[in-house]
């Protein structure tokens, strides 16, 4: 049984003159692409002529073997395949077929006698099938939109359902990512809040945490990797796990900069990615705290009377300059009862609707001005409310990390 030429036939596929084209394709109003896998010249005539008699708009080929088939550079819309070649038979080709052309509809060919072959074939993954001997040209209309609509619904599904689960499991792998504080004064409040500047994700490159010391220091870490992505995210996992690690073994704080530096440099994806990063350790008495800063902004003291930012020595950023940078301590009373607030620049980086920049010096006057809310939750949640009223929508990552203390 010899191969079909994709340009047997000379009858116009529809009334409106359109004709086979030399190179073996037929044009319907740039419609359906079709592909008939049959290696029976009188029945691939037959479909031919069926689905002229029809008013689907198609692109025909017709290929006698499984192996041409599988091996052409086609992209059918739907497969019509006869069950019996001489390379492939039964459900051995039908796999072959549906493995190369996952998202089309595929109809298998077959005779009066195969019935029971087409219905497993339908359950193995077809969408239909057609008896030959039993199709005409409003049969193969409907068979094959019907098919091909299917599929596209299944393809859609799937693809919705795949994109659902993908999105579930990155939340949990994100939630877990998220720091999970070690604190064991429970007059010592944390209240956080992390907005991922990426949509629908929950994590960015914004990191922070709190662990408190067997001496009752309590040690804080609010940090920021430049640019928004997984890769920021990621880093940022990395520098809070690294800053955790080197708080809990007691390295000093100076030294965790330099360390952490070198945790950057060695898994940054590009030169160009740097971190700025604040450290505060708040001493057992509560009544001061040392901070140490690499080019981030300031913590800010914040008590009934109002908010100001930390007086901090700046150092550089974490691999802006990698081995150049010196970082240095700064020592500050906290009043009794006051709160330290950590936060990252996406909290004052964004823009308005009028197009003004709402600036670090309108954010703590933000912070000043709500400082008269004695519980911290609400305190932290008015304030990031009203920076996101005055901010507007930007693309930085927002973290903001209140601590107080009874």
């Amino acid at each position: 049984m010899a191969g079909v030429d994709s340009r047997a036939g000379t009858r116009p596929w529809r009334h409106d003159g359109a004709h086979a084209h030399p190179d073996g394709s037929d044009d319907l109003s740039a419609g359906y692409m079709l592909l008939v896998v049959e290696d029976d010249p009188g029945d691939a005539l037959l479909v031919r002529e069926f689905l002229a008699d029809s008013d689907v708009a198609a692109r025909l080929e017709v290929i006698g073997t499984l192996t041409d088939a599988v091996r052409s550079g086609h992209d059918p819309d739907a497969v019509l395949l006869d069950l019996h070649l001489p390379d492939g038979d039964g459900l051995d080709a039908l796999h072959q077929v549906l493995t190369r052309w996952p998202q089309a509809a595929v109809l298998v060919l077959t005779g009066l006698n195969d019935a029971t072959t087409a219905t497993t074939a339908v359950a193995a993954g077809a969408q239909d099938y057609l008896v030959k001997g039993q199709i005409d040209g409003e049969v193969l209309r409907r068979t094959i939109r019907y098919a091909i609509h299917r599929k596209r619904a299944q393809v859609a599904e799937r693809s919705l359902r795949d994109s659902e689960l993908q999105a579930s499991e990155n939340a949990r792998m994100q939630r877990g990512l998220l720091p999970k504080p070690i604190l064991a004064d429970p007059a010592v409040r944390l209240v956080s809040r992390y907005v991922p500047g990426r949509q629908r994700a929950l994590l960015g490159g914004d990191f922070y945490d709190v662990v408190q010391t067997g001496d009752g220091a309590v040690h804080a870490v609010i940090g920021d990797v430049s640019g928004s992505g997984p890769d920021e995210a990621a880093m940022g996992v990395a520098l809070r796990v690294g800053w955790r690690t080197l708080t809990l073994a007691g390295v000093p704080k100076t030294r965790r900069m330099r360390l952490l530096e070198d945790v950057l440099v060695a898994e940054r994806p590009h030169d160009g990615m740097f971190a700025t990063v604040c450290g505060a350790r708040i001493e057992p008495d509560r009544s001061s705290v040392v901070l140490t800063s690499a080019g981030h902004p300031p913590p800010l003291i914040v008590t009934p009377g109002g908010a100001r930012p930390a007086d901090v020595h700046h150092g550089l950023g974490l691999g802006m300059f990698p081995g150049r940078g010196t970082w240095q301590e700064s020592v500050l009373s906290l009043p009794a009862g006051a709160g330290l607030l950590l936060y990252t620049d996406g909290a004052y980086e964004g823009f308005s609707a009028d197009g003004t920049r709402l600036g670090e010096d309108r954010f703590v006057e933000l912070a000043g001005r709500l400082a008269t809310i004695p519980d911290p939750v609400e305190y932290l949640d008015s304030l990031l409310a009203a920076v996101q009223k005055d901010n507007g929508r930007h693309s930085d990552d927002t973290a903001l990390l209140y601590i107080t203390y009874a």
